[in-house]
């Protein structure tokens, strides 16, 4: 590997590559950060105009804007309760509560270092030890996935702020949404009531955007801005620091985001949940979660960032994307000719590697503009919401449409936002709503699959030895949320 590195700076050091990992990271940071444009989306478009680029040149473009990608979706997360990417959708519930206090530039600034650090733990892990955490991700197999599926889930307790029970029956209901569309096993239709815009199950983004931008329109009519005055909050932005007591909870986030990340098909969603998860449990002030804990915010954005490598390692080592981004990316390693596999790291090393470090160069470029632009990134939140509102919008509507050119999306986008009004007003949790949502069809992929490895014995969850470390992880997770809403209903009785 050493042999590799110098040559590797060497080819870096062109101002071409430099300018292309620039300009890749700030297009991604602008994707990001518009609901409904993904990273996967802007990868595949910088497919064939990186056909002419020399191969380091067009994979550093799009390592780039994979970067810079999963941080931008953290920016409309936090200021306006609108997911970027469905990976943000934890950052949301941390961050706009911070944001509606005043402290939204100091949320983005949490967010941005954690999404650096998340990042470069990921490439680190990258860089050193792709074979070997390439090899122990092939060992999760469906029962595997069905219990990690159980574990995501599991954070609905953590995301539940009031009532159990109206907290479950929203998880519950996420799962019954889930179930839309074709049986992945049989192939039988289910609930599409001839709906052709339904045979693929609901599509999650639109019901995203819906749920946590459209609900949050309505809501913002009653007041005439998020953040009433700024002025005093932006000048503290500049002399402020990272708030103490965030390493381990970045640290743990970026190492979950790396392993989750490594999963074929698992994605940064359900890591940052269960980082967020992670960090809920283990803290001392559990209970300021969900109301501007900055804890939270750094949770969610080092774990979705710690995918980025994660994602990369069975990709360039076994020739498996770890998500849909990585997925894409193989197209652009395809078309230079490039097979993924162990000819990567010797006869094409300088290539490799040379991609790999500017994936660090990515979180630099990232880290600083994020610092930088904090403050006025804040403003949004002080724009008048007779301006803000249609903007939202209109980006909402863009979002929804982009995905499949489809007009059924936004219908079912407006759909969703008017359902999640409601049921926030009722006390119900569309965190938990989504949560069910997308975890929902590898829950039922993974139960399924096993059951039919195991000629239908449930046993089969109960006999692998990742499995049962799964399992363990999973109760003490759910211990101390449960002990804690008893107590809390006890309180009030007594």
């Amino acid at each position: 590997m050493t042999e590799f590195f110098l040559p590797a700076l060497s080819e870096l050091m062109n101002p071409g590559v430099l300018f292309a990992i620039f300009s890749g990271t700030v297009v991604g940071i602008i994707v990001g950060a518009i609901p409904g444009l993904t990273a996967t989306m802007a990868v595949a478009l910088l497919i064939p105009v990186t056909f002419g680029m020399n191969p380091l040149m067009g994979l550093a473009i799009m390592g780039g804007v994979y970067s810079g990608g999963m941080y931008g979706g953290a920016i409309s997360s936090i200021l306006l309760s609108t997911p970027g990417t469905p990976a943000a959708a934890a950052t949301a519930f941390d961050g706009y509560p911070m944001t509606r206090q005043g402290k939204g530039g100091t949320a983005l600034t949490v967010a941005t270092w954690a999404s650096f650090w998340g990042g470069i733990i990921s490439t680190v892990a990258l860089l050193l030890m792709a074979p070997a955490l390439a090899k122990f991700s092939l060992r999760f197999g469906p029962p595997e996935y069905f219990v990690l599926a159980i574990m995501g889930l599991s954070s609905i307790v953590t995301l539940t702020k009031g009532s159990m029970v109206k907290g479950l029956i929203s998880g519950f209901l996420g799962l019954v949404l889930a179930t839309v569309g074709m049986d992945p096993l049989s192939g039988y239709m289910r609930f599409t009531f001839n709906i052709v815009d339904l045979y693929d199950g609901i599509p999650f983004m639109p019901a995203l955007i819906g749920l946590f931008s459209v609900s949050q329109i309505l809501d913002l009519t009653a007041e005439i801005r998020i953040v009433n005055d700024l002025s005093d909050t932006i000048s503290s932005i500049k002399r402020s620091r990272l708030p103490k007591g965030l390493a381990p909870t970045i640290v743990r986030g970026g190492i979950i985001g790396t392993i989750v990340g490594m999963l074929p098909g698992a994605g940064a969603t359900i890591s940052s949940f269960i980082s967020y998860n992670f960090a809920k449990q283990s803290s001392k002030d559990s209970d300021t979660f969900g109301k501007g804990n900055p804890k939270g915010v750094a949770a969610s954005e080092s774990a979705n960032n710690g995918c980025v490598g994660g994602s990369l390692i069975p990709l360039l080592t076994l020739g498996i994307p770890g998500n849909s981004v990585a997925a894409a990316l193989m197209g652009g390693l395809m078309i230079h000719g490039l097979i993924p596999g162990p000819e990567l790291f010797s006869k094409y090393g300088t290539m490799t590697y040379g991609f790999i470090i500017s994936l660090f160069l990515a979180n630099i470029i990232f880290l600083v503009l994020g610092i930088y632009m904090a403050p006025y990134f804040a403003r949004v939140t002080s724009t008048p919401n007779a301006l803000l509102i249609p903007g939202i919008a209109v980006l909402s509507v863009i979002g929804s449409y982009a995905i499949n050119n489809n007009m059924f999306d936004v219908w079912l986008m407006f759909g969703f936002g008017v359902v999640g009004y409601f049921l926030e007003k009722g006390g119900f949790s569309t965190g938990a709503l989504v949560l069910g949502l997308i975890l929902g069809p590898i829950a039922e992929l993974g139960f399924g699959q096993s059951l039919i490895m195991a000629a239908g014995s449930p046993m089969i969850f109960f006999e692998r030895p990742l499995c049962l470390l799964l399992w363990a992880i999973t109760i003490l997770l759910m211990v101390p949320a449960f002990s804690g809403h008893f107590k809390k209903s006890r309180n009030k009785v007594d």
